[in-house]
């Protein structure tokens, strides 16, 4: 009795333990004890980040027999990574999103969430199982800029499928809904070209971010003015001041085709994408689309440009297309006030045809914005030996003459201004070196009295 008596207290005992009341979780999407944790240090508040946020930890690293492989907090640096992104070891991207800011834990991974059945050799055995203490001190919105200046940042709240994104030239379909406040101001369908949105009247923010995103994802995006309509808000859409500072838009990827890439086309084919490229350059062109334009006009050095001297067929027809590439480039750079960029592509432009009227002449237009007027007034004097009768790089001459005339006098009375101010110093200098010579005659003749005095005494 007694003995079946003991048994059943055993069993009461088991069944009364309350797993959640352990400290140790399994957090593991499998639910099959592969990643562990251990709170032992709680965070503060209540939010936690999401995939695709930079996050900033300390950690320390070890075998289960204790022995430490890798720590942060003896190097004395902070580690940062992007989250959900495979950045790190897949038990890392698990565990981490489960942490508040402040927090610290203990985590331990099996090794299909750690290193696998090679390890890390010399460091980590095949078929590890790892212990990691992690600290999680913050994070940030994914910076999706190119300047890094955190004007679109966002945020998935729907991981999308696969690991490709769109290009630009793919053709997305996406479901977008602006908001300001808490007023929702736009919710549409769209259907567009990567990198050519504005056509649709979807601000660059958007078209960033979408460029960013999966198949099915979907997002929150944090969007800047600069990266919306700046100070020109659509009439429609008065919901939003003068002064926003901010807009936020929630992204779905639904599906796209991306364009081929260089590597999956032959020569031919990328002739064929360039030249298609170039009508539809000069077509945005003509409506004043100039940015528009020079996207496509870059595409075309992209698809057939050095260092590409690929087997094309037509090499004539390459050259003839590329070099319009070129001068188109520069005549977009001059609209957009880039002369730099537009000098550039006029030498890129010469290298291919040395006497190319349209490319000296576009140089000599650049070089006069940057007040380069020498180098302007001999391209625009290159221009006349090609054709005698340009009336406009004949007052082009006329315009780089008055200028350097101009500079020349400026220079006159800058010299002439120069050497008043270093008279007027020397006379000062002077004035001081004759009043030093009077106070040092008194003091001879103070010294002089003096001496006499004394020995007469």
């Amino acid at each position: 009795m007694d003995d079946n008596n003991s048994s059943h207290e055993d069993d009461l005992q088991d069944s009364d333990v309350d797993m959640t009341e352990t400290k140790v979780k399994d957090i593991s999407v499998e639910k099959n004890e592969g990643v562990l944790k251990e709170v032992l240090v709680e965070g503060k508040g209540y939010e936690k980040p999401q995939n695709g946020d930079k996050v900033e930890v300390h950690y320390t690293g070890s075998l289960e027999d204790g022995t430490i492989f890798d720590s942060s907090v003896e190097r004395g640096e902070k580690f940062s990574f992007t989250l959900g992104k495979g950045e790190v070891i897949k038990g890392w991207d698990v565990a981490v999103k489960t942490m508040k800011r402040g927090e610290k834990a203990k985590v331990t991974l099996k090794p299909e969430y750690a290193y696998g059945e090679r390890g890390s050799p010399p460091k980590i055995p095949p078929n590890s199982t790892l212990i990691f203490e992690i600290e999680l001190f913050d994070w940030r919105m994914e910076d999706l800029t190119k300047k890094k200046d955190g004007g679109v940042r966002k945020r998935i709240l729907i991981d999308g499928e696969g690991y490709t994104s769109p290009n630009e030239g793919s053709t997305v379909v996406a479901h977008i809904a602006g908001k300001y406040g808490e007023t929702i101001f736009e919710e549409r369908d769209v259907t567009f070209l990567l990198g050519e949105g504005c056509e649709e009247k979807i601000i660059e923010g958007v078209e960033i971010a979408i460029g960013k995103m999966k198949k099915g994802e979907k997002a929150t995006v944090f969007i800047k003015r600069d990266y919306a309509w700046g100070s020109h808000i659509p009439e429609q859409f008065n919901a939003i001041p003068q002064d926003y500072e901010e807009v936020i838009y929630q992204v779905e990827l639904k599906s796209f085709e991306k364009m081929k890439e260089n590597w999956e086309m032959d020569a031919n084919e990328r002739l064929e994408q360039a030249e298609i490229a170039k009508n539809k350059g000069t077509n945005y062109f003509k409506q004043g689309k100039y940015a528009l334009g020079l996207k496509q006009y870059k595409r075309i050095v992209k698809y057939i440009g050095p260092p590409d001297n690929g087997d094309f067929e037509d090499t004539a027809n390459r050259d003839k297309i590329l070099l319009a590439g070129y001068l188109n480039l520069s005549l977009s750079y001059l609209k957009l006030n880039k002369p730099l960029e537009a000098i550039k592509n006029c030498n890129l432009a010469l290298d291919m045809d040395k006497q190319n009227e349209k490319a000296l002449f576009r140089r000599a237009q650049a070089y006069f914005n940057v007040k380069e007027f020498d180098k302007s007034m001999n391209d625009y004097e290159q221009v006349l030996q090609l054709d005698k009768n340009n009336k406009a790089a004949k007052n082009g001459v006329i315009l780089c003459k008055n200028e350097l005339k101009n500079e020349l006098e400026k220079e006159k009375k800058m010299y002439k201004n120069m050497f008043s101010m270093f008279a007027e110093k020397d006379e000062e200098r002077e004035r001081r070196l004759n009043a030093n010579k009077d106070v040092w005659n008194e003091l001879k003749d103070e010294n002089k009295r003096e001496f006499q005095e004394n020995v007469t005494a």
